[in-house]
């Protein structure tokens, strides 16, 4: 992981530094934010910045935003600076690391900001065979097209590759191909000139010549636009890029890894994907199988996941019953890998007791909503807080608030059961969002990701709140859905 710190490396962050180094990060520092903004642009890019408290954090954010660099920031201060530590997590950092540094904290936030589970849990034989390929071709040099359903772990597939590969030493670069705006997608590949277009403002490198040397992921490659794979395609194929506003070429040295949820045969007979490029990503396909077809991968994960988030949560960790994993085999899991770990997440903050009832796991329906709380037992069972208001976790805003929750715990275990006795719908799900809302330090795309509804669905859900004069968890600046 490549670290990137603003401030003097005297005193507490040098000593901070030095234990990320012992961690396995690579460390760069800059005495201040220009520097900093200078050190990314040039390509020596990061997964995570560490910034002195007293520096200007939310300038550094809407900086970051500006000129496109997806970096998590981290401030650190003293700690018993509770006002400087609430502001920056206002300005947009995602957490504040408190000094003198603590080496298993800092470890900690390392693995929790970057929100990089690079884990390949498998234990079907299914899986063991796309392994087995993986394997095989991943010290090669040859370009690998990794397809499967969302949410199979496909850039999580690509990462494996990379450190298997002989290049593991050097950089991983990712592009999500999706998210990025077709008008910018070419600077972000090849990079620009100063003033090469309104608002570049200075010389940027761009991610072929970031990961040269290394291995650059080509992330939804069926979304790029038809007329920027042909640059593409000169680019791997005479492996040179030209910057935008530039005229001198490039060399670039780079392993393409390239994903895709979509089938490309089909995008190249209708014309949205160019032969030529397909042919030239596809020297290996690696193709990564649903969950539903990986059964015996289901408790491997969830397991793994439940371990993962119990340690995250400083919540005791259970392991699952017979009937909650029954549950679990049974659900059809459209969402894949992905849907699992949100599922697992939340239900690590619902159980109670010694073990992981089946009435603590909420399940995604087809139309996006939660059911569950022992409901999910059979797929024609009406969901536990099933109504005809349904609209999100348990009804919508609309939903009679009298309804009793009791009637419905019945097919529920005891345990969770007992403590919303006599409550109703309207409140426990108040309360989840709420404190789920809390858990996250207000990042409404997080909590709605936990709870597994969408982002307009608990927007709904706060404003519903705020009109009742609740109070409601404020976002940080960050958020992108931080008009919720």
């Amino acid at each position: 992981m490549r670290l990137l710190i603003i401030g003097s490396l005297g005193g507490q962050i040098g000593a901070a530094s030095q234990i990320a180094i012992r961690r396995g990060a690579k460390v760069s520092q800059a005495d201040d934010i220009p520097a900093a903004l200078n050190l990314l642009r040039s390509g020596k890019g990061a997964d995570l910045i560490l910034i002195d408290v007293g520096l200007d954090i939310s300038g550094l954010v809407s900086s970051l935003e500006a000129e496109r660099f997806a970096v998590p920031v981290v401030a650190c201060g003293i700690a018993n600076d509770t006002r400087a530590a609430v502001a920056a997590i206002r300005a947009g950092a995602k957490e504040y690391l408190p000094l003198p540094p603590d080496a298993d904290l800092i470890a900690a936030v390392l693995e929790a900001v970057v929100a990089q589970d690079n884990s390949l849990i498998f234990r079907d034989p299914v899986m063991q065979r796309s392994m087995r390929l993986a394997d095989q071709v991943a010290p090669s040099e040859a370009g690998i097209l990794i397809v499967g359903e969302s949410g199979t772990g496909k850039e999580v597939m690509a990462r494996y590759l990379h450190r298997k590969s002989r290049r593991a030493g050097q950089t991983f670069v990712a592009v999500n191909c999706a998210a990025i705006p077709e008008n910018l997608m070419e600077s972000e590949l090849f990079g620009h000139e100063k003033g090469a277009f309104t608002g570049a403002v200075a010389r940027r490198i761009g991610k072929f010549e970031e990961a040269s040397g290394g291995t650059l992921l080509l992330d939804e490659i069926s979304e790029m636009d038809v007329r920027l794979q042909a640059k593409l395609l000169r680019a791997i194929q005479e492996k040179e890029i030209i910057r935008l506003g530039g005229n001198q070429p490039v060399k670039v040295n780079v392993r393409i890894l390239a994903t895709s949820n979509r089938n490309l045969q089909d995008e190249v007979r209708k014309g949205t994907f160019r032969e030529d490029l397909f042919f030239r990503l596809n020297v290996v396909t690696l193709t990564l199988p649903p969950l539903r077809e990986r059964p015996a991968d289901i408790e491997a994960l969830a397991t793994h996941f439940i371990r993962k988030y119990a340690d995250l949560n400083g919540v005791p960790e259970r392991p699952l019953s017979r009937a909650a994993l029954s549950l679990l085999l049974r659900h059809p899991w459209r969402g894949n890998v992905r849907e699992l770990e949100n599922t697992m997440h939340r239900t690590v903050l619902l159980a109670s007791g010694p073990e992981i009832e089946a009435d603590a796991i909420l399940l995604t329906s087809e139309d996006g909503s939660l059911s569950g709380f022992g409901a999910a037992e059979s797929h024609t069972a009406t969901p536990a807080f099933a109504n005809p208001y349904n609209d999100g976790l348990f009804g919508s805003p609309s939903a009679p608030a009298a309804a009793p929750a009791a009637p419905a715990m019945a097919a529920g275990g005891a345990g969770l059961a007992s403590a919303l006795v006599g409550r109703t719908v309207a409140d426990v799900e108040r309360d989840l969002i709420i404190d789920t809302l809390r858990h996250t330090l207000g990042n409404r795309t997080h909590a709605a990701n936990i709870l597994g509804i969408s982002i307009r669905t608990l927007r709904n859900k706060l404003k519903l709140y705020s009109d009742q004069g609740m109070t409601v968890p404020p976002p940080p600046s960050s958020d992108p859905d931080a008009r919720l």
